[in-house]
């Protein structure tokens, strides 16, 4: 009777504590007096460390029920500004950015203002100080978005002059600078990447075309930052910032300025490898006309000179890639997608340019053999994007030998421009190569379909087929691939897989 006493006391002393709580989180919702911050640090609080699940769910749908009040984010200022709780700051800044996504349109002209230049001076308050703005980097980063979110609505019609004054603050400080980077490069993002079905396609379309029509603003800034900074940090977030305009930027500023100069001064640094590399990469993936050739050829030979110090020859990649940082794995897999890149899109003008610069066979054999050494790297994502390139390499000099193959012999040699002498047949230029390819193909092949035995409902015996999508999909490539191979030379492809046969007889590459 006195256990049944004392349950009751306890059961009816937390009742009263969560009926307590309730009426004083209720006190949130209202908006004649001022907000008690502090009593919202304590509930937000309690709703990540509570124990108790039925306060929490209270807790929980209190705090759903402030965000979706239409009137709470006017409370956001406050809240930022007084409190002492990581978690409430950014439940303040979820409720900024429901307001701007969802309801932005329905606020009047002022209030508007008012919010953009509150977020754009919290947002320079917090650059101002380096040390502040490293400790509240994810803070400074959800400021960027929503920055970013009122953007989109507002920019240009509403807010024609964003990018000059990005631009002008930008140079009053590195960390500022570097923060502008960040935000420029979400634009681009938002913009050109995740737009489809985020914006409508005029608006999309007048986004592109301030983008366009600015960019000389953008493109001077990362200029003089690269150009005056020391800071890695900041010539980071440039790098990162440029990679994103570079696949739509006009190209005069790419070709007609010295952003590859920059870049290839840049990349023997090792800090900043990764983020010259994806900068490069884009420019590379790009499909122009043969005047900017000797750009392309300049970006090649510039690698070139270099690789060697990054990866030694002899080196072992397979090997070396597992005990590699995350860091330097990156390194190798940003590699692999420039050279792919580059050689997909500007292989043929590599190869015109052997006769005037005999050399340069010996360039792309190194390149395409470090590539076949980065196929053997036990990372599946890394070997399928290579994988892609193999193919349509492949297939490009087994089409060319087709072409020559049906050409009658008299056009089967050079005019004036070779001096009469026989064109050199693609699959002797990189025979090499293709039987390293061969290799790898016998060596990496994907698992075919698999069929079991198997007995049905009925007594029946019947085959049935277990799929792996994602893996059969990789066989058919590496099958077609390998093929193409054969045909270009059955001997070698049979010399090889006999020599691999042999190998699993006598025991030493057999495993379960």
């Amino acid at each position: 009777r006195c256990v049944r006493s004392l349950r009751f006391v306890v059961v009816r002393s937390e009742a009263l504590a969560r009926g307590t709580m309730t009426a004083a989180m209720q006190s949130l919702l209202n908006f004649d007096k001022p907000l008690d911050v502090a009593l919202l640090d304590t509930t937000v609080n309690s709703f990540y460390t509570s124990s108790n699940q039925a306060e929490r769910s209270e807790i929980g749908k209190f705090l759903k029920q402030m965000q979706e009040h239409p009137q709470m984010w006017t409370r956001v200022d406050a809240i930022l500004e007084t409190s002492q709780n990581q978690q409430t700051r950014f439940f303040a800044l979820q409720i900024m950015e429901d307001l701007i996504r969802f309801r932005w349109g329905a606020l009047p002209e002022e209030q508007r203002e008012a919010i953009r230049n509150y977020i754009s001076n919290v947002i320079i308050k917090m650059c101002g100080d380096e040390a502040t703005c490293r400790r509240e980097k994810l803070f400074v980063n959800k400021l960027n978005v929503i920055l970013v979110h009122i953007l989109k609505h507002d920019w240009p019609g509403k807010w024609p002059s964003f990018i000059p004054d990005i631009v002008q603050a930008s140079k009053s400080g590195e960390t500022l600078c570097e923060n502008s980077m960040h935000v420029l490069r979400l634009l681009s993002e938002e913009v050109f990447d995740f737009s489809r079905g985020n914006l409508t396609q005029a608006k999309v379309k007048e986004l592109k075309g301030s983008l366009n029509n600015e960019f000389c603003l953008v493109h001077d800034l990362c200029v003089y930052a690269l150009a005056n900074s020391r800071k890695p940090e900041l010539i980071k977030a440039t790098l990162k910032a440029l990679a994103s305009y570079l696949t739509w930027i006009p190209l005069g500023y790419i070709f007609e300025g010295n952003i590859i100069g920059t870049l290839l001064h840049l990349f023997p640094q090792p800090v900043f490898r990764n983020s010259v590399l994806q900068c490069m990469t884009e420019i590379a993936g790009l499909q122009v006309d043969a005047t900017y050739d000797v750009h392309f050829l300049t970006l090649f030979n510039g690698v070139m000179q270099h690789i060697n110090n990054i990866v030694p020859p002899g080196t072992d990649l397979p090997a070396a890639y597992g005990q590699s940082s995350d860091e330097e794995q990156q390194l190798v897999q940003n590699l692999a997608l420039f050279f792919t890149t580059f050689m997909k899109a500007h292989l043929p003008m590599l190869e015109k340019q052997i006769q005037q610069e005999p050399q340069m066979q010996a360039k792309i054999a190194a390149t395409l053999d470090l590539v076949v050494q980065i196929s053997y790297v036990n990372d599946n994502e890394l070997f399928k994007s290579i994988l892609d390139y193999w193919s349509v390499f492949v297939c490009d000099i087994f089409s060319s030998e087709c072409s020559m193959d049906a050409l009658p012999s008299q056009f089967a040699f050079g005019g004036s421009g070779n001096g009469g002498q026989k064109q050199v047949s693609r699959k002797v230029l990189h025979a090499g190569i293709l039987s390293k390819l061969r290799l790898l193909m016998i060596c990496r092949m994907a698992k075919p379909e698999e069929i079991i035995i198997v007995e049905d409902e009925n007594g029946n015996i019947v085959r049935e087929a277990m799929k792996d999508n994602a893996t059969l999909v990789q066989y058919r490539i590496m099958r077609e691939t390998l093929v193409y191979l054969s045909h270009l030379d059955h001997d070698d492809t049979e010399s090889q897989m006999l020599e691999k046969l042999a190998l699993q007889l006598n025991g030493k590459e057999w495993s379960w």
